[in-house]
Parts: C-alpha cells; structure tokens; sequence
C-alpha cells in the first residue's frame, strides 16, 4: 500500500475554522466523483426505459415491472447487504489493518453469491407471483422475459457492489467515475447493437445492461490490479477457512444495514401501489412514476454524500482520531442541509418546466406540478437523514439506523398517507404529505442519535476493537482481555460487541 493512500491528516493544531474548511473540501472531493457516477448509473437505467419505450407498450410495462420487482427483491438487498462492508473496510483503512481489509471483501462476495441464489429462483417465479397478484398476463409474461434474461447480473452485481464500497472507504472516487463514464458511453451503442440491428427486444435490452454492468466490474478490476491493491486477492495456507469464519460476524452489519436501506427504497413502492386505489388510478400511477424518477435523480447527491461520509468517519475512528470523525460528520450535516435546500427552491421555481420533460397529458401534469414543492421539502429532510444513516454506518451503528427507518416509515409515514388519502380524501397529495411525516420523523431520530448521543471518544474505541488493534498497550487484538463497548449510551463492559467482532479480527503476524 502506497504511502500517499494513508490517512493524509498531520498531527500539527489547526483552528476550528481551518479544520472544518480542510474537512469540506476533503468531503466534496470525495463526493462529487460518486454523485457523477450514480447519475451516471441513473442515466443507464433511463436508456434501458427508452429502448423499451422505442418497443411498444406492452414492452415498456412489462420492462417497467420487471424493473420494479428486480429492483425491490434483487438489487436494494445486494446493495444494502453490500453497505455492511462500510464500517469494517473504512475503519480497517483508517487503522491500517489491510489483512481485514482484503479479507472483508472477499467476505462480502461469498455473502453475495449466496444471497443470489434465493433472489435468482425469485425472478424464475415472477411470472406466477404476479399472476397470483391479478396482473395482467401480458405485461406479466414480457416482465418474466426481461427478468430470466438479467439473472446473470446478479453475478455481475456480486462484484460490483462490494468492489463500489472496497475502494470508496479507501478514498479512492475519481477512477470509479472514470470506469462508469467508459461502461455507460458504451450502453447506447450495446442497446442499439441488441434491439435494433440484432433484433433481440426485451432480452437484447436486458442483455445490454449486463453487459455495461460486466465492462464496469472489469474496469474496476483492472484498475484494482494496475494500483497494488489485488494484495487482497492472495490466497494462504488457510485462507478460504479464514474468509468462511468471518461470515458471521460480517453478516451482523451487514443485515441491519440491509435492512434500513431496504424499508426505504420499498416504501416508494408501496406509494405506488397505494396510488393505484385512487379515484382515478392510470393518472396517480403516472404522475407517481415521474416524481420516483425525479426523487430518485436527487437521491444521487445524499446517497454520494452518505457513502463518502460514512468511508471519512470510519477512517478516522479507526485512525483513533475521534474529533476529526465528528468533525467529519458535522460538516456532512452541514453540506446535506444546503442540498435539501437547493432542492427545495428548484422543485418550486421549476415545477412546471420539469414536468413538461415527462408528459403532455394535462391531467398527469397538475398531480406533478401539485406535488412537486411537497416532494422538495421531503428531500429537505431526506437529505440530513440519508447523510446521517451514513454517519451511523461510519461508526458500525447500522442497527440503529434499521429502527429509525422502520419507526418512520413504516409507524409514522404509513399511517398518516393513508390516512389523509383515502380516509380524510386529500387524494395524491395525501400519500406525498405521509412521505413528508417520514422523512421528518426520520430527520429529527437521525439528528438526535448523531449530535447529542454520540460519544466519538468511544465510537474510536469501539472502532480499534472492531479492527483488532492495541490501544496505549491496555488490550491486543484479539486477546479477548480489556473492554467492549455496546451502543447504550453507559459505558459498561459487555461481552455482546466483543463476540460480535471477534471474528473479524485478523491476526497480522
């Protein structure tokens, strides 16, 4: 590992002032890479809407279904799954503990490979499922084609997603635009290529996002390999006894994490759904899937600015710099709060031209333009919450954030859409309102856990236990002598944390 990919910070004082600008800056260089490359991969998913578009309707729907489904069932789980390597790869970076570090990954791919199987038999059975739903028989048939047809991109997302968050929390941002930049100039060319002059429809559309997957994932690797970071990759004498028996504890992060971002990302789903018991459905379900693509297109800037944070905090918490982490974190709250800002004033001032990108109908364009400014204040909080959950992941804390999602989305935001919907007839605007609650109730939760029941002098201890390294002599990694520290807010010594990490502690002789 080269010395320039350290931890950069020196021991010299700065001021606050000087620190939180450093911090800023630092931050933005990490974010901004990641916002271009997830508007990048959003530009992707938008192209494979308009080849399907370009095939009819029945092909749109059913491409729009089985997007829907692979997206609930397949891809948030992988993602979220994929999240839980954040909190051990950053604070093992931060700690210098590169055997964890590559152990981690390796780790995360088996977790992968073996969540894809029960995802993979699920898409073999779309067809039935949503028959059982009373779909119709033609979309749902062409929704199974495209679906059978994207079940190697679960392999493909193996990769990928653990290999996105492996170099993310070692700082490492601009050659993963770079990679996504090439993979997406070359979607278009493939779309085309498979369904217009080979002819192939719904399969050659679902073929061409493999494969832009496929070029991403050998560009990441081929980048791994030229830097020296495929260290990582050797295998010892015990090596695959090593990954194995730190599934568990890997696994202990990464389905909390999983979880959180999953009761997000479905609740939009269940806004769609709900939708469709308007008055007038075809309208609401429209108007619905133009404000997730346009909240899914803002999402980029929070979800970069989560992961980057989360990457920054752990760094410095396994780096034993608990002040640099909060730091770290205030300035991200700082930056989340200008986004949900700028959100607001363009969703309001430009609510009519947008929605004049997406649609004609007149009917469909007052239920956007209608809610538009509710769907800006709801990123006015979205944007804190989503930095925030970052935050808790950084400090190995996913649970947390599982429970501030669950609470508010699903026992606050829930119950007020469909209250003010369809029992006090406010009607589309009744669903967006009980997002509104959501991410308010989220916001506040995330806010008060973050900034007033954090103590970051303990979250650097806890991180050292997590990473295995001795802190002033007092413990050894692994030595099971000294104190772990729980999530209560007493710092009492319990044996809970300590068993829970123990196995992702490696020994370095």
């Amino acid at each position: 590992m080269a010395e320039e990919d350290l931890p950069p910070y020196s021991d010299i004082p700065l001021s606050a002032t000087t620190e939180a600008v450093d911090e800023l800056t630092g931050l933005l260089g990490m974010v901004l890479p990641i916002t271009a490359m997830n508007l990048l991969v959003f530009i992707r998913q938008v192209v494979s809407v308009l080849f399907l578009g370009r095939l009819g309707r029945l092909e749109l729907a059913g491409g729009a279904l089985s997007i829907g489904f692979t997206n609930i069932t397949g891809y948030s789980v992988l993602v979220g799954l994929a999240s839980g390597l954040e909190p051990v790869c950053s604070q093992a970076y931060g700690s210098k503990n590169w055997d964890l570090l590559s152990l981690s990954l390796q780790r995360m791919v088996l977790i992968l490979l073996i969540a894809s199987v029960p995802i993979g038999l699920l898409w073999l059975n779309l067809e039935p499922i949503m028959v059982a739903m009373g779909q119709d028989r033609a979309i749902t048939a062409t929704a199974a084609t495209f679906c059978l047809f994207s079940l190697p991109d679960l392999l493909t997302n193996t990769l990928l997603q653990p290999l996105r968050v492996f170099l993310r929390t070692q700082r490492v941002t601009k050659p993963m635009m770079y990679c996504s930049l090439a993979a997406v100039a070359l979607h278009v060319p493939l779309n085309y290529l498979a369904v217009v002059s080979l002819g192939l429809g719904v399969p050659g559309v679902a073929l061409a996002s493999i494969l832009t997957n496929m070029n991403m994932v050998g560009l990441m690797a081929a980048y791994v390999y030229s830097s020296g970071r495929c260290e990582l990759m050797s295998w010892n004498v015990g090596g695959a006894a090593r990954v194995v028996s730190g599934l568990g504890p890997l696994l202990k992060l990464a389905v909390p994490s999983c979880v959180g971002i999953c009761l997000e990302w479905w609740w939009y789903e269940i806004v769609t759904v709900m939708a469709g018991y308007l008055p007038d459905p075809k309208t609401a379900v429209a108007a619905t899937g133009i404000l997730i693509q346009t909240t899914s297109m803002m999402y980029t800037v929070p979800m970069a600015l989560a992961g980057c944070v989360s990457a920054r905090v752990g760094n410095e918490l396994g780096a034993g710099n608990p002040h640099r982490a909060k730091l770290g974190a205030v300035v991200a709250l700082g930056c989340a709060f200008v986004v949900g800002v700028v959100n607001v004033v363009w969703t309001s001032l430009l609510k009519e031209r947008w929605t004049d990108v997406f649609t004609g109908d007149g009917s469909v364009k007052a239920l956007v333009v209608s809610v538009m400014p509710i769907m800006g204040l709801c990123e006015l909080g979205n944007c804190p919450q989503t930095a925030g959950c970052g935050i808790l992941r950084g400090t190995a804390r996913p649970a947390t954030g599982a429970r501030i999602n669950l609470w508010s989305f699903y026992f606050v935001g829930t119950p007020v859409a469909v209250v003010l919907a369809f029992v006090f007839e406010v009607g589309f605007k009744g669903l967006w309102l009980g997002l509104l609650s959501a991410q308010g109730a989220c916001m506040v939760s995330v806010l008060y856990v973050v900034m007033w029941r954090t103590d970051w002098d303990r979250e650097a201890i806890r991180a050292r236990r997590l990473t295995g390294v001795e802190m002033d002599g007092r413990w050894a990694a692994g030595s099971g002598e000294g104190k772990a520290y729980d999530d209560d807010e007493e710092m009492e010594p319990v044996g809970e944390v300590e068993e829970e990490t123990r196995g992702l502690i490696v020994d370095n002789a």
